[in-house]
C-alpha cells in the first residue's frame, strides 16, 4: 500500500487505486468531467453565466478545468479564497460574504489591480468602509446589493431599503455599483418539486423586483447573482438571474440527491474509499471517522453494498450496521458516498483523480485552512 500523504505525486500517478491507503478522497474523472460539461452546457442553453462556487473544492486545478468549459469566474465565501485563487490566474471572482472590517476591504481594494474582485454589501456603515478602502487604494470596488430574499441570514430586506443603499453604493467614492445578489437557500430541501419551483419563483421575484426598481431610478444592475446546486435549474431558468453560483453538482453528494432531489444530470463523482478494520455480529468498523468524513448535515452512504448502514462517526472510526448477510471481510475496501462534499473535502489535503482505475491526477486543495 502506498501512503498518499507521505508518497511524492509523481510516484502516485499511474498506480491502479486499490494499491492506495486509506481513508484516501478519490475523484472519478470520467464523472467529474461529464459533470462540469452537463452544468456548464445547462447554463449556456439557458443563456446565464456560470459562477461556481469554490467552497466544494478550494483548488485551483478544478477552477482551471470548470474556467476552461466555459465558467465566467469564481464564487468565494472567503477573502483569503479569492486571494489564493486571484493568485493562480482566476481574475473574475464574486465574494459573496459581507466582510465589513477595514483590514478586509483594504485587502478587497488591492486586489482590483490584478482582476475583477466583486463584493457585496448589505449595510451603510459596511458601504463606508469600503468606499474608505477604494479611495485609500484608487481602485474601485464593484459591490452587488446583497439582498434578504428568504433565508434570512444576510442581505437588505426587500423593498425601499435596496433602492435606498443601491443609491448610496452609485454615489460613494471608491466602489461602484455592479448589481445585486440573493440566495434562496432556504427553499432546496421543500418537497414536491411543485412545492420548490413555487417558493423558489416566490423568492427569485424579490431580485425581479429589485432589479425593476434599480432601472427604474437609472443605476445600473448588470449582474443578478443567485442559485445553488440544489436550485441551479429554478435559478439558471428565472428571467431575473444573470449568473448561478452551482459548485457542488460537480461532485454531487447523498444530501444534494436525497433531501434536495438535484436530478441524475449530475452523477457521483466524489467517494471517500476506506478499509474494514473490525468486524462484530452485527456491525463492521472502518477507519473513516469524521477526521476524515463529515455526517454533519447528511450521512453517508455505502456505495454498491446492499447490506450496511450508516451508524455513527468517531473521531477515526466509521460504525456500519450489517442490516442483512454477513457483512464484508476483515480488510475489505469499501467505497463511500459523502452525506455533504463541501464539508468532507476541507478534511483533505488533496484529491486523487482516478480513470480506469488508476491514479490520473493529484490536485492540491491549496484554499484549504483559508478562513479569514
Amino acid at each position: 500500500m502506498v501512503d498518499v500523504h507521505a508518497a511524492h505525486p509523481g510516484r502516485l500517478i499511474g498506480r491502479p487505486v486499490d494499491e492506495l491507503d486509506t481513508p484516501v478522497l478519490v475523484v472519478d474523472l470520467e464523472r467529474f468531467e461529464s459533470n462540469v460539461a452537463a452544468m456548464a452546457l445547462y447554463c449556456r442553453q439557458q443563456g446565464v453565466a456560470w459562477r461556481p462556487h469554490s467552497k466544494s473544492h478550494k483548488s485551483p486545478d478544478i477552477a482551471r478545468i470548470q474556467l476552461a468549459a466555459g465558467a465566467l469566474g469564481l464564487t468565494c465565501a472567503k477573502l483569503s479564497e479569492a486571494e489564493i485563487f486571484l493568485e493562480h490566474g482566476v481574475t473574475d471572482i464574486l465574494l459573496a460574504n459581507q466582510l465589513a472590517s477595514p483590514v478586509r476591504l483594504r485587502r478587497l481594494a488591492a486586489m482590483q489591480e490584478r482582476g475583477r474582485i466583486l463584493g457585496i454589501v448589505d449595510h451603510p456603515e459596511a458601504l463606508d468602509m469600503a468606499s474608505q478602502a477604494g479611495q485609500r487604494a484608487g481602485h474601485e470596488i464593484p459591490l452587488l446589493v446583497d439582498i434578504d430574499i428568504g433565508m434570512h441570514r444576510t442581505g437588505v430586506r426587500p423593498g425601499p431599503g435596496v433602492v435606498e443603499l443601491a443609491r448610496a453604493v452609485d454615489a460613494a467614492r471608491g466602489v461602484c455599483l455592479a448589481g445585486i445578489m440573493g440566495y434562496e437557500g432556504h427553499v432546496l430541501a421543500d418537497h414536491p418539486p411543485a412545492a420548490k419551483q413555487r417558493a423558489a419563483r416566490e423568492a427569485l421575484a424579490h431580485l425581479v423586483k429589485a432589479r425593476e426598481a434599480l432601472i427604474d431610478e437609472g443605476l445600473s444592475c448588470d449582474i443578478v447573482s443567485a442559485g445553488s446546486t440544489g436550485s441551479y435549474d429554478l435559478a439558471a431558468t428565472h428571467n431575473a438571474v444573470t449568473e448561478i453560483q452551482a459548485g457542488g453538482a460537480i461532485f454531487m453528494d447523498a444530501m444534494y440527491r436525497d433531501r434536495f432531489h438535484v436530478d441524475d444530470r449530475f452523477d457521483f463523482a466524489l467517494s471517500l474509499v476506506t478499509t474494514v478494520t473490525g468486524r462484530h455480529d452485527d456491525h463492521i468498523v472502518t477507519d473513516a471517522g469524521f477526521k476524515t468524513l463529515s455526517a454533519f448535515h447528511h450521512e453517508p452512504r455505502v456505495l454498491h453494498r446492499e447490506d450496511l448502514e450508516f451508524n455513527y462517526l468517531s473521531a477515526e472510526h466509521g460504525v456500519y450496521r450489517i442490516v442483512n448477510g454477513s457483512g464484508p471481510a476483515l480488510g475489505e475496501r469499501l467505497c463511500l458516498l459523502p452525506g455533504y462534499g463541501d464539508s468532507t473535502t476541507v478534511l483533505h489535503d488533496q484529491f486523487i483523480g482516478v480513470r480506469q482505475g488508476r491514479v490520473e491526477s493529484i490536485w492540491p486543495l491549496a484554499a484549504r485552512g483559508a478562513l479569514t
